[in-house]
């Protein structure tokens, strides 16, 4: 016999960016119904959904007073007491407890007024702004997911059938939404923790479920609950009956598209060289499983073949900035017409200590600390102007050299000036009085001397360390940034999306080159890998992959990679896809550099901040929790740990 719940059904008010679940739960907060009750009509089963919707971890705003998000060769922060300084020493057994980080669950009881900060949905209390842990709040998520689906499917096909007074389209997008989180919250915890169980029912009493021998395995099983929730979900709520109750604000809820999209992430992930060697000592970082790949591909054209038909589009370089914060409208979504899906939550505060993370505070003004970009990552990724890294450029294969080392903020690749402050740069043309002097970025620093205003001092966490400034998510306006003397931040919303039509097409490109080639179309969709690319370097003003790069299969490959990092930069992807490369052990990528130069720019040097310790494969993982691993035989602990 199936046993039945209470369950706690919140109102979950006030979160920006998500519509509030009041329409959906005409219900007291903190109501505990019974099973029966959830799921008696859609209203109701909707509002037990919502909570889904809450667990989805907001990378860049899950923590109190600064976000420390940039896990990866990209980003340092002066505190090595922050997150990214746990992984950079390697002391991944800290993570979880970082109080700066997006998987930390808040379970210390030193901060804030009262009793313990157990991060919840549940839990209003502002130090962790109702956000679980990302381990955490996966599970509740994964929880919930089967509840609905054990409550919502018919006696036919094994469920219990409770909703009843619902018409057939309801039923299916409650199922679909359940579906999609199930498969969702699964990959979350695979993306850090690698191969996990795949929890596919509602866990009661004792039980034993082992972890599975790949990766792959877990991955094929939430590829399935992709696939029901696409047969499920609409491709737009506007359109349905049951969406007109929030008509206009359905921006945030998954749909078709949604499910193509992350189907296709789950499968490339599980194809790629870290998961495709199993943490095997023969990893080869041009090694993807091609079976899987070529699913991913056919994953992706489904919302690639929506997005020829009006539901999403590139943003043109002109209207690239509607993408990252500047909205229409005040509090409403960014993304414009990329948008795919991405987190709820946080407040006004929290959106602009992210906004301003990468630029010092003393121009912003903001309470946040400073996200410095690495001058590895910004030398290794962001080329020129003629299309070609520096790498390649510097090697004189490809035609006449470009980069001067004496004059490295010349002739860049035109991401490189809008994405990043550089040294000597107007930051606020209106300036003046005693502070005018910070008008213009002083990034220069010399060992001898005094740093530039902007520039890194002792024990000083509020500048930058690497002679960069990033300004992805930084309001600018008429040639004007946001600072002390341009205050308009606040009439916009800045935010980093889970997922976006131009991460589709990248990661569309980088499936179909490991199966296929760079030159050969898929039977489901009329594009090759070489074409997907070419469509960010003509968004940006620079000409096509070199001809002779696209026919050396590593080349091309690196490549791909170098536009991902580049076109992706700052949107906290990159830890995850250095890993999935098997290249996060590389001197290349473990080496955090810090460019240095006088005033006078007479001479440039590149100092080593850190040395990353990155062993494989004990570094490409984080450790499960002691007791996780303890509770029955058959959940092996992550190697090395």
């Amino acid at each position: 016999m199936m046993k039945s719940y209470k369950i706690n059904v919140l109102i979950i008010l006030g979160l920006l960016f998500m519509v509030s679940c009041e329409d959906y739960l005409d219900q007291a907060p903190e109501s505990t119904l019974s099973q029966e009750e959830v799921f008696s009509s859609f209203n109701n089963a909707q509002g037990f959904v919502e909570e889904m919707y809450a667990l989805v971890v907001s990378y860049e705003m899950q923590t109190h007073t600064f976000q420390d998000f940039l896990l990866g060769d990209d980003g340092h922060v002066n505190r090595e007491v922050k997150i990214s300084g746990d992984i950079d020493a390697g002391n991944f057994n800290a993570v979880l407890s970082d109080n700066f980080a997006y998987f930390n669950n808040h379970y210390r009881s030193d901060y804030g007024s009262t009793g313990t900060n157990s991060a919840n949905v549940e839990n209003d209390n502002n130090f962790n702004r109702q956000r679980p842990g990302l381990y955490d709040g996966s599970v509740k998520g994964i929880r919930k997911a089967n509840i609905i689906i054990e409550s919502v499917t018919s006696v036919e096909d094994g469920g219990l059938g409770l909703m009843v007074n619902a018409t057939p389209e309801e039923i299916d997008v409650v199922l679909g939404q359940a579906y999609f989180f199930r498969a969702f919250f699964h990959n979350e915890i695979m993306k850090f923790w690698g191969r996990y169980p795949y929890i596919d029912k509602v866990l009661v009493d004792d039980f034993q479920i082992p972890r599975p021998e790949t990766y792959k395995e877990v991955a094929l099983l939430a590829n399935e609950d992709y696939k029901r929730a696409i047969e499920l979900l609409p491709v737009d709520w506007d359109d349905e009956a049951y969406g007109v109750l929030t008509l206009g604000e359905n921006k945030g809820r998954v749909t078709k598209g949604t499910a193509y999209a992350f189907q296709g992430k789950n499968l490339l992930l599980a194809a790629s060289p870290l998961m495709f060697a199993n943490n095997g000592s023969n990893i080869n970082t041009y090694q993807y499983d091609t079976e899987l790949c070529d699913m991913a591909v056919d994953a992706f054209a489904g919302i690639l073949k929506l997005a020829d038909q009006g539901r999403y589009a590139l943003a043109s370089w002109d209207n690239y900035d509607e993408v990252f914060w500047k909205t229409p409208t005040n509090n409403a979504w960014p993304g414009g017409t990329e948008f795919i899906f991405a987190a709820g939550g946080g407040n006004q505060g929290q959106v602009e200590r992210f906004m301003t993370s990468g630029v010092n505070r003393d121009i912003h003004g903001s309470i946040s600390e400073n996200i410095s970009p690495t001058h590895n990552f910004i030398h290794n990724n962001f080329g020129m102007a003629n299309g070609l890294s520096i790498e390649d450029d510097l090697s004189g294969d490809y035609g006449a050299q470009d980069y001067d080392p004496l004059k490295p903020f010349d002739n860049r690749d035109p991401r490189f000036y809008r994405w990043h402050i550089i040294d000597g740069e107007e930051v606020a043309p209106k300036a003046s009085g005693s502070s005018a002097n910070q008008r213009f970025a002083q990034l220069w620093y010399e060992n001898a001397g005094n740093a530039g205003i902007h520039r890194r001092t002792v024990f000083d966490n509020k500048k930058s360390t690497t002679g960069y400034m990033w300004t992805k998510f930084y309001p600018k306006v008429d040639g004007e940034y946001h600072s002390i003397w341009n205050n308009i931040i606040g009439q916009y919303s800045g935010m980093r999306m889970h997922m976006r039509l131009t991460d589709v097409y990248l990661m569309y490109a980088e499936a179909l080159h490991a199966s296929k080639g760079a030159t050969t179309a898929p039977a489901s969709y009329g594009l090759t890998a070489e074409g997907a690319i070419n469509l960010f370097r003509n968004r940006a003003g620079i000409p096509n992959v070199n001809p002779n790069i696209v026919a050396d299969n590593n080349k091309f490959m690196d490549e791909l990679r170098r536009e991902r990092a580049v076109e992706l930069s700052y949107e906290a992807h990159r830890w995850v896809d250095i890993r999935r490369w098997g290249i996060a052990h590389l001197d290349k990528y473990t080496r955090k550099l810090a460019l240095d130069f006088p005033e006078n720019r007479s001479n440039f040097t590149e100092r080593l901040i850190v040395d990353r310790v990155c062993d494989y494969p004990q570094h490409y993982w984080l450790p499960f929790p002691a007791a996780q691993t303890q509770i029955y035989e058959g959940f092996p602990q992550n190697p090395g740990w």
